[in-house]
């Protein structure tokens, strides 16, 4: 996916824009949207949140600069006219073929909808912006895994029945498919007879598997694949990319013994 940079007022197909933001731009927009009036939670709800989706103006609340290292972070994204970097950039996506709807990226709000067309017609480019479709917080509904599920994602009082995506705790959309295909090997390999195959922390599979099932903790959190839930490599590597790329070297490895060692993970039976 390419990044493109859009120039406030201008209008040009892509699949992602930037919408960049100078100091006195990002302070404007800041204060609105922290001064800006929230949704009141209904009395059934509860304020705990998962951290990969903070509403925007809880995030900006932690800090003037919070923003700035999260969702709008400027870091590579420069004005291809001057080189220069920008002070905040906001993240358009696109949400159909046709390039007449884009998303936010990252600002998930519990904002009323007044208040998220003033707010958000602020970010520079999107002065006259229409709102399709308003942001809304929903619930995430999932079971305490580590409690009822034992190693292999199945339920510990019959392990008849196997526990796979959201639900587990698992975050994201390639997250709860890697569950379903991790119950469905389990699966497989009971219903065959082969041994049930293993997956460690080395591998992003192992490593949230683990998680939902394993984690010590009184109040269970949902988690979503990061580099911080694997185990660490024997030698620090300070640059992001190159640590990257050794981390999944070792997993690819890792997967490719598993593939030696169990049977239903070979090619004819998966």
């Amino acid at each position: 996916m390419r990044m493109r940079f859009l120039h406030p007022g201008t209008e040009r197909a892509g699949i992602t824009f930037n919408c960049p933001m100078d100091s006195e731009e990002y302070k404007r927009f800041y204060e609105a949207l922290i001064a800006a009036e929230c949704e009141k939670p209904k009395g059934f709800e509860k304020e705990n949140l998962f951290e990969g989706c903070m509403p925007v103006e809880m995030m900006a609340r932690r800090g003037y600069d919070t923003l700035r290292f999260g969702p709008l972070k400027p870091v590579g994204v420069r004005n291809p006219d001057t080189g220069e970097s920008s002070y905040a950039v906001v993240q358009l996506r696109r949400e159909d073929t046709g390039g007449t709807m884009y998303s936010l990226v990252g600002f998930q709000t519990h904002l009323k909808f007044q208040e998220q067309k003033r707010v958000f017609s602020l970010i520079p480019g999107l002065e006259n912006l229409e709102i399709l479709r308003y942001g809304v917080m929903h619930k995430n509904t999932y079971i305490d895994s580590p409690k009822v599920l034992d190693a292999y994602g199945r339920l510990k009082a019959d392990e008849r029945i196997s526990f796979a995506g959201q639900i587990t705790g698992l975050e994201g959309y390639i997250e709860s498919a890697a569950g379903g295909l991790i119950a469905g090997i389990f699966t497989a390999a009971k219903v065959c007879g082969f041994e049930m195959p293993a997956f460690g922390d080395k591998t992003v599979l192992g490593a949230l598997l683990k998680h939902i099932t394993a984690s010590k903790t009184r109040d269970f959190q949902p988690m979503n694949a990061n580099h911080g839930i694997l185990e660490a490599l024997p030698k620090r590597i300070r640059n992001k990319a190159e640590k990257g790329m050794a981390l999944s070297a070792r997993s690819l490895l890792e997967i490719d013994e598993a593939k030696k060692k169990f049977k239903i993970l070979e090619a004819n039976h998966v």
